[in-house]
């Protein structure tokens, strides 16, 4: 495992570029597959990419919000000193490598913006205390927690399905979580991930003359911001450090979040998270200005998602339009059966993932090939769903569009952690494969 994990962080070293270089360069490689394997032209490509480039906004915006929440939540004092008292639990670089794991994946599992940023402040806090430990393995563990986001509670696939009036509602009706994230083939994949991969994880340190530290002082807060006594406070200065404000719309979030969760049951959809993690962000930080610095904190992690995100979108419109994502996903159609359909059905969403990043924009390109073949075969709705929604979070292993915010709080480059998520996708792909098959 050690030498495995060394040759692929050699390699990633030496030739994975920035992750926006990254989307160019599949841009420019699913333009030209589009001229070689479709009827399309040169403007016609042109046309689907421009076509595409800004049809995910809204999701663009609910992602940017998913993150943002998720990272004030987990900047939150108490979020903080509980990390602290996890951080104090490490003893050894072994340790500390298990301890980020289990916690980055139960978390991502929770909500994975709120995973991607409590594994990566987990891991700086531990890369204070724990000497010996090799930083970019450690935050390589954080983001591996990321491979079960899809599989949870914010999984995009799973809720769009569960939300009335979604786009495949006529084929499919309504698929309660029931069926799809709290199914127990789904549950059995999560649980063995979340007990397979910090042992993983474990065996990739590298050598003790190999292990790249940190200078605890550099992951040090720089300055702390100055708050005046209440007595010398403004009128407007005591309106933004005012805990009743905070607690009082906080509250009204809360009151609602009772009353949706009591008239719709355990429901969940992206617009519900958003709205939970964003009033319990505000109360946990108990002043509006304190929120408000926090929110200001988090946005600076979303910047790579907002410049490559419309570049992704219009990737994605380029394999909708020139029929490329229909050709991939009709070919692991034609070579399916009942019993392997899942399997390739979760292949087929790996390889899209490459091209389309995003579990609800790779969702909306999939379904309309894969639920009517799935139904077709006798394979449930709810499989298809799930096998889809794997396939989405285990390439992201090795696509560097979802890692920016946790490299962003670490201060590491895509390149420093993604030998080791290379091996992390290989192992997984293993388990998640044999759970679609025989659960």
């Amino acid at each position: 495992m050690q030498k495995m994990s060394n040759f692929f962080v050699k390699l990633v070293q030496k030739y994975l570029p920035d992750p926006f270089i990254f989307a160019v360069l599949l841009t420019f490689i699913v333009f030209v597959m589009g001229l070689v394997f479709t009827d399309s032209g040169f403007m016609g490509m042109i046309q689907h990419w421009s076509d595409g480039f800004w049809k995910l906004l809204t999701f663009s915006m609910q992602m940017c919000l998913i993150l943002i929440t998720g990272h004030a939540l987990a900047s939150s004092p108490i979020v903080k000193k509980f990390l602290k008292k996890i951080a104090d639990r490490c003893s050894s670089p072994g340790k500390a490598i298990l301890i980020t794991s289990v916690v980055a994946l139960i978390a991502s599992w929770i909500h994975w913006g709120f995973g991607l940023v409590t594994g990566a402040l987990l891991a700086k806090e531990i890369a204070k205390k724990v000497k010996g430990v090799d930083y970019p393995l450690l935050i390589a563990s954080a983001y591996i927690g990321f491979l079960v986001w899809h599989g949870g509670l914010s999984g995009s696939a799973p809720l769009a399905v569960a939300t009335p009036n979604h786009v495949n509602e006529a084929l499919i009706g309504i698929i309660p979580t029931s069926q799809t994230i709290f199914a127990p083939f789904n549950l059995i994949i999560v649980i063995v991930l979340i007990i397979i991969m910090p042992f993983v994880n474990r065996a990739m340190m590298p050598k003790k003359e190999d292990v790249i530290e940190i200078d605890p002082a550099l992951l040090e807060e720089k300055s702390k911001i100055y708050q005046a006594a209440a007595s010398e406070m403004t009128p407007a200065e005591r309106l933004e450090n005012s805990k009743i404000i905070s607690y009082i719309i906080g509250g009204m979030g809360l009151i609602y979040i009772i009353y949706y969760f009591t008239t719709n049951g355990f429901s969940l959809n992206l617009n519900i998270l958003n709205f939970t993690f964003l009033f319990v962000g505000i109360l946990l930080h108990q002043t509006p200005i304190r929120y408000v610095k926090a929110v200001g904190e988090a946005v600076k992690g979303a910047g790579g998602i907002i410049l490559q995100f419309p570049f992704y979108a219009g990737i994605m419109g380029m394999m909708v339009g020139s029929g490329l994502a229909a050709m991939i996903s009709n070919w692991f159609v034609s070579i399916s059966n009942k019993y392997t359909f899942p399997l390739f059905t979760f292949l087929s969403a790996g390889i899209i993932n490459f091209f389309v990043p995003s579990g609800g924009g790779q969702w909306a390109v999939q379904a309309p090939i894969m639920l009517p073949a799935g139904i077709e075969l006798g394979v449930p709705a709810a499989k298809t769903v799930m096998a889809v929604a794997w396939g989405d979070a285990w390439t992201n292993m090795v696509q560097p569009f979802w890692a920016l915010p946790a490299l962003g709080i670490a201060g590491l480059n895509a390149k420093d952690i993604m030998g080791y998520c290379v091996v992390a996708m290989l192992i997984s792909g293993i388990f998640i494969s044999l759970g679609l098959i025989f659960l």
